[in-house]
Formats: structure tokens, C-alpha cells, sequence
């Protein structure tokens, strides 16, 4: 959640501060310490936590060196943050890539629970299953595809905040949701019944992220 202190002189609230001020450190002191951490916990699921903590320094040094192009009017400044780190990160496409392959070849591993385990063992293997399998979708996916639902599933920005970290417009991102939502239907298997609907599947997607 934003910082209530966001608001600066000048500023258009919490979510839209002014950033052409003077002096930007303090009120990028105020979004490093709002956004750097789930922003860290977004790319470390994407590329590794190695990865992910350069990325994040850099995106907060691009930042800052491109204040002036923020607009509070077009968008929020989380909005703005995971739009820049979505460029970073389209530079580690093939290491994203390449850890999804990894994991979703667990999925065909001949990974066999006796039934006289723990029941607790046994549930732990199916969930490493599940998400080995959903992420083989995921690498499926064109890039394009993969930040518009990751960013809403796993970074947790809600779809209008995706049109403006993309630079697209609101119905592209929901009729890209519907279908990237429809394809995961059709080809991830372990998706549970229930996430037929939309707003599971995102559920379902983040949940497999946590693991």
C-alpha cells in the first residue's frame, strides 16, 4: 500500500506525487521505501533474487534520472515504477525463459507419493507439480502476454494501472487478459476446475508464483 506521505506540495495525492521538485530525494526516499519491496518480491519470482535486486536499483536510478518525464495525470507512480521495470526486464527474457523450462520439466519427472507418506508430503508434491506444469504455460506465452497477466497476478496492479506501466490502452489490456485467461484454460491442465473463471485463473497463477 502507498505511503500516506507521499503527498508532497504540489502533488495530486499518495499514488501522484510531483516529482519536478528541487530536491527528489525525499520523496523518492518515500516511493523507494513504498514500492521497492514488493517490486523485488515481483522480479525475484520472474528472474531470480540475484536478478531482481539489480533490477530494482535500476529501475529506481532511471527513475530518478527521468523525473521530469512522469506525469501524475497519466498514470500512478507504482504504475510508472513497474512500467520502467518491465523494460529492464525484457533484457532477461531468455533467463526468465529458460528458469520456466527448467521447472516445468519437473512436471514430466516420475515423481511417485506411496500412499503409506505423509499426507503433507504428498500435497507438497502436488503443488511442486502444479506449478512446474502452469509455469511450461507460462513460457509458452509471447513476452507481451506474460507481463500483462504476471503484472496483474503476481506484481498485483490492477488492470488500469497495467495499461499505463504498458503504454496501452485499458481495453487492450482486459481483452488480452480474456484471452491469455482462455488459453491457460485450454492448455495448463492443473488448473483447478473453478478457474474457468477470469479472476481464478489470476489466483491460481499468483498462488503457483509463491512457491
Amino acid at each position: 500500500m502507498m505511503n500516506k506521505d507521499l503527498g508532497q506540495p504540489g502533488s495530486r495525492g499518495p499514488d501522484r506525487p510531483d516529482l519536478g521538485g528541487p530536491d527528489p530525494a525525499p520523496v523518492f526516499g518515500m516511493l523507494f521505501d513504498a514500492h521497492a519491496a514488493p517490486l523485488q518480491r515481483y522480479l525475484a519470482r520472474r528472474v531470480g533474487t540475484d536478478t531482481a535486486h539489480d533490477l530494482v536499483a535500476e529501475t529506481f536510478l532511471v527513475a530518478l534520472r527521468r523525473r521530469e518525464t512522469y506525469r501524475p495525470e497519466a498514470g500512478t507512480a507504482r504504475a510508472w515504477l513497474y512500467g520502467i521495470a518491465t523494460n529492464l526486464l525484457r533484457h532477461h527474457v531468455r533467463t526468465e525463459t529458460r528458469a520456466l523450462n527448467a521447472t516445468a520439466r519437473l512436471a514430466a519427472a516420475d515423481q511417485v507419493v506411496s500412499a503409506g507418506h505423509d499426507g503433507r508430503v504428498a500435497e507438497r508434491v502436488d503443488a511442486q507439480l502444479r506449478a512446474a506444469q502452469l509455469a511450461g504455460a507460462l513460457a509458452e506465452l509471447s513476452v507481451a502476454d506474460r507481463d500483462t497477466l504476471l503484472l496483474v497476478s503476481w506484481a498485483g496492479l490492477e488492470p488500469g494501472e497495467v495499461a499505463e506501466a504498458l503504454g496501452i490502452p485499458p481495453g487492450t489490456v482486459r481483452s488480452r487478459l480474456h484471452r491469455i485467461r482462455r488459453w491457460l484454460r485450454a492448455n495448463a491442465p492443473e488448473l483447478k476446475s473453478e478457474s474457468t473463471e477470469d479472476k481464478a485463473s489470476g489466483e491460481e497463477v499468483r498462488e503457483s508464483g509463491r512457491r
